[in-house]
């Protein structure tokens, strides 16, 4: 052996393996698989985003808010009292969609960890999304299908977020701690590039204005009648083959590894039990998981009634709707990716600091302006003001929402017991959605005392103070130190 040289001969033969052709071309099949498994993961995003950029937010929630307007003024309400009614019934729905979903979220988080099987629950709540924004397209005009349809959308939203759930309890097998903020950055800024094309297609090929006509001219394709919205009415079948399209490389390219392990419900809810219990007893949890459950539930409603705020209090068409859907989307792409950088960088504590600020600001200037003054000051009449103004908060609320998400879901990986992610999830699904019904039964309440949808709105703003609040007890590192010195007993 040379002088210098202290290798055994085993490492000297591992080292000659290491750089036989062999075992480079399998360190690069080892890295190709978890690379198209991670981008597998990612377009999860770009298949479910649309369900929120086109149905919540910019299509379908202002089409359900006019159709709902104009059969309660039919009814005899005068307008004023006509608007206000329709945005307490969209609130109503989602209130009672997200009780359904923050009760039932732990429960099945602890049995998919503790049989060690996401998919199949995948699976199964992409067919209630397929199956409740496809029937979105019987919402006619004279409102005659309107609480059918808030039950669809109820489905779809169950669908859609218990997916969300499940996915997300895979981020922290995709990379270390170095990496989930990147990872997850760049899944949602993927997210947001697809509903903004999904938008854009909307507009341009099937959204019909006033005139009946598409944003470039076109009557809607397809032969869709125009008289009868059908080019609107087609986003949910649209959302639907979207879905099922893109998770096509998701479904491809994620694996699990396959379990024999059985649970009964009895163990999975002693075991949710001591995770409870555990969460209790960690204070930066803890803190993390209240002030989530408040920004992200006033995020949540500034995304739910954003659109409905445009036709109700600026008389907005869904048109210029979907334009300003398509600034706030390309924002939030482009500042998710720029978020998951900064996380990547400084930790997400710092970034979601930062933009429930900003988050703060904006709801304050939409509360303080209308179609007729600005916080208090009055505009001359057919100001084009508001419109502006309007258009620069949709690009400010995708930016900052688009980038606080991100953060949030990294965050929630640094709190999580990595023996049961999927549980973890759960629970960040039940504080996301625990008082998901607060918000909107807030905008309600205040909508009806004041019968203002402007007015409406105010109370996200004190969520978000509250929430602010509450960050001053969260670690930047998480509970990660704490799991490993003392998990939760194995089943």
């Amino acid at each position: 052996m040379a002088a210098g040289n202290d290798l055994t001969p085993l490492d000297t033969t591992n080292a000659r393996c290491a750089q036989s052709p062999e075992f480079k071309q399998g360190t690069r099949m080892a890295g190709d698989t978890a690379r198209r498994r991670i981008f597998g993961w990612m377009m999860f995003d770009w298949a479910n985003q649309p369900f929120f950029t086109l149905l919540l937010t910019f299509i379908f929630g202002p089409y359900f808010a006019g159709v709902a307007t104009q059969m309660f003024m039919d009814s005899g309400l005068a307008e004023a009292a006509a608007d206000a009614r329709a945005q307490s019934v969209w609130s109503l729905g989602q209130s009672v969609t997200g009780l359904l979903i923050a009760f039932t979220a732990p429960i099945l988080g602890a049995l998919a960890d503790s049989t060690r099987r996401r998919m199949p629950w995948i699976v199964a709540f992409s067919v209630l999304y397929c199956a409740g924004t496809w029937s979105l397209w019987w919402m006619v005009p004279d409102g005659s299908t309107m609480w059918i349809s808030l039950f669809a959308f109820g489905v779809g939203m169950v669908g859609a977020e218990f997916t969300i759930i499940f996915t997300n309890a895979m981020l922290p097998d995709l990379g270390d701690d170095s990496e989930i903020g990147g990872i997850s950055g760049s899944g949602y800024a993927l997210g947001y590039a697809g509903g903004v094309l999904a938008l854009i297609i909307m507009l341009l090929l099937f959204h019909q204005g006033a005139d009946g006509k598409t944003l470039i001219g076109l009557d809607p394709i397809f032969g869709l009648d125009a008289d009868m919205h059908e080019g609107t009415r087609a986003v949910g079948p649209f959302t639907t083959i979207w879905y099922i399209l893109f998770m096509i490389p998701f479904f491809m390219w994620v694996k699990e590894t396959p379990s024999d392990s059985r649970t009964s419900m009895r163990t999975a809810l002693s075991d949710l039990g001591r995770s409870l219990r555990a969460i209790l007893k960690r204070q930066s949890l803890a803190a993390y998981l209240a002030s989530s459950m408040l920004y992200r539930d006033a995020l949540n409603a500034l995304y739910a009634f954003g659109g409905v705020y445009a036709v109700l209090v600026l008389d907005w068409s869904i048109t210029m709707i979907g334009v300003f859907g398509i600034l706030g989307a390309v924002s939030a792409a482009v500042f998710s990716w720029v978020g998951g950088r900064l996380d990547r960088a400084h930790g997400p504590r710092p970034v979601i600091l930062c933009t429930i600020w900003i988050l703060i600001v904006v709801c304050s200037v939409i509360v303080g302006m209308s179609r007729d003054f600005f916080f208090g000051i009055p505009l001359a009449e057919g100001s084009s003001l508001p419109d502006i103004v309007f258009y620069i908060v949709g690009a400010t609320i995708g930016a900052a929402g688009g980038a606080l998400q991100a953060s949030s879901r990294t965050m929630m990986v640094r709190h999580s017991d990595p023996a049961h992610p999927t549980q973890a999830f759960g629970f960040y699904a039940l504080s996301g959605k625990a008082t998901a019904f607060l918000a909107p039964a807030l905008i309600g309440l205040v909508t009806i005392w004041t019968e203002s949808p402007r007015l409406g709105l105010s109370p996200v703003i004190v969520l978000f103070i509250i929430a602010l609040f509450l960050l001053r007890w969260v670690k930047a590192e998480g509970e990660q130190v704490e799991w490993a010195a003392s998990p939760l007993p194995s089943q």
